[in-house]
């Protein structure tokens, strides 16, 4: 059964979802990794595959691009409020089952929603330490993201950062960096910012 699943809304930063994916099953082999696209066979009972899938993964990354939250149908009824929203089933079953949940933010913008934007059963995802992929710089992102994810796998190889410094001193950080509280206006809250924003310093 693969290990990770990619819980994503088809319309949202396709290309950039297409990116994560590449990139996870490079280092993890396409195996480890369930995209329903590219996971469930044809004439395959979708639902039944998507519903075992989400309970039994050891990790869900929610994809969440700019337009993840407020999505419509035709309409107009925002996706994530339909009781039958498959993203909205899959965090929901996936929480149930005690699984570890990621969210996986898409772009150097999107915020993590917030509790009060989100149904009752996936409120807690706002919670949740996320993850996020700039735009800006996307291969180190993407390496970053994939060091970030193989340390939450039991029984993966461990990056190489987390090698350093075995059987002598701890090695020196060659990038050390310092975050900062920022105050946001137009959306977003300043306990989000800080714990996203990082400056290098030179």
């Amino acid at each position: 059964m693969p290990r990770i699943f990619l819980s994503f809304r088809k319309s949202d930063s396709r290309w950039m979802r297409d990116r994560v994916y590449r990139s996870l099953s490079d280092r993890l082999g396409a195996d480890a990794i369930f995209k329903s696209g590219q996971s469930i066979p044809p004439g395959a009972d979708f639902a039944e595959i998507l519903r075992r899938q989400a309970a039994g993964c050891e990790l869900m990354c929610v994809l969440i691009g700019p337009g993840w939250l407020e999505a419509r149908d035709e309409n107009g009824m925002r996706l994530l409020d339909r009781a039958h929203d498959w993203v909205r089933l899959e965090i929901a079953t996936a929480l149930r089952e005690g699984n570890r949940v990621v969210p996986v933010l898409l772009g150097d913008a999107t915020m993590l929603p917030d509790a009060s934007a989100l149904p009752a059963e996936i409120k807690e995802l706002a919670r949740l330490q996320f993850l996020r992929v700039p735009e800006t710089h996307l291969p180190h992102a993407l390496d970053h993201l994939g060091d970030a994810l193989t340390a939450l796998l039991p029984g993966t190889a461990a990056a190489p950062a987390a090698e350093s410094g075995q059987g002598g001193a701890p090695a020196a950080d060659p990038d050390p960096s310092t975050t900062m509280t920022a105050h946001v206006s137009g959306g977003g809250s300043a306990y989000q910012a800080a714990r996203d924003l990082t400056i290098r310093q030179a």
